[in-house]
């Protein structure tokens, strides 16, 4: 199962087997008994490309759900006897502030060097769901006051307030502090509608009775938002915990700011020993947690 997973994510046999550590022709024979043992073809070979059939497609998904079976028993097992490991996935949207996530990510790779730490960033409601089909151990999410983690186990980190961020030369760059309705009357760099990370501001202006333009839609926080802002085409509101690490922008209070809640979540039913683990080194107490 491990090898047709390695062909299907790779769509060829050559870097399947690299990727294993087994010659070619090892790999490609077990994959091959293995189809014997189905009575069905996993793969469709042809001198140029490797892809599903059907009856590939439908194996897929369930190996990948016995391999990560297989891999939290064995984990299971090793706790039993004192011992952690297995794999540590951690989901963080771009802003998060509550918690340094490096050193954390550090601190837990030394005290647990044989758990195998992976790092997934991506949107809130992405994420939660990946926290409930078990794809991510534990995520640190950022939610409007107004909503809170659905279907998973959750503990409320921080709370902040967003400031805006403009362009050294913006006429904004001299103001102590502004309102959302001077805001309104600029072009905005933002979130894809939809998103936790667009809703807490679009709430906001909402609230206030206010419409903005949001010229600008980009999927992260990253290089291109801040040029936008930089070049003075647009400005942006962002939470004021994360804006400490920007460069090359000024950060002016709102006083009618929008809020937002850092929380961490995890999956309440299968809770891996390796997240656990990871859950005490920041010192959370996931029985005393409400749900």
């Amino acid at each position: 199962m491990r090898y047709v997973v390695a062909v299907a994510e790779t769509n060829s046999f050559t870097r399947a087997a690299e990727r294993c550590l087994v010659v070619q022709s090892a790999l490609s024979h077990q994959i091959a008994r293995l189809e014997r043992e189905l009575g069905a073809r996993l793969f469709a070979r042809t001198s140029r490309r490797v892809r599903l059939t059907p009856a590939g497609a439908a194996f897929l998904p369930v190996a990948r759900q016995c391999l990560d079976a297989a891999e939290r028993a064995t984990a299971a097992v090793a706790a039993a006897v004192g011992e952690v490991r297995g794999r540590l996935t951690v989901g963080v949207i771009p802003t998060v502030a509550a918690v340094d996530i490096p050193p954390a990510l550090h601190a837990f790779h030394r005290r647990y060097p044989q758990v195998r730490i992976g790092l997934r960033v991506g949107g809130s409601e992405q994420l939660v769901e990946q926290v409930k089909e078990g794809a991510v151990d534990v995520a640190f999410l950022g939610l409007p006051v107004t909503a809170r983690p659905d279907g998973v186990g959750s503990r409320l980190l921080a709370h902040d307030r967003l400031v805006a961020v403009v362009a050294p030369e913006h006429p904004l760059a001299g103001e102590g502090e502004v309102d959302l309705a001077r805001l309104a009357t600029e072009a905005f760099v933002d979130l894809p509608a939809g998103t936790a990370g667009r809703a807490q501001s679009d709430l906001a202006f909402a609230a206030a009775g206010l419409r903005r333009e949001v010229a600008f839609e980009v999927t992260t926080v990253d290089i291109l938002m801040l040029r936008l802002i930089r070049d003075s085409l647009a400005v942006a509101l962002l939470p004021s915990m994360y804006t400490p690490h920007l460069t090359g922008v000024v950060t002016v209070g709102v006083r009618d700011a929008p809020t937002r809640n850092e929380y961490l979540v995890w999956n309440r039913s299968s809770l891996t020993p390796a997240a656990s683990a990871f859950l005490a080194e920041l010192n959370l107490a996931v029985a005393q947690t409400p749900s």
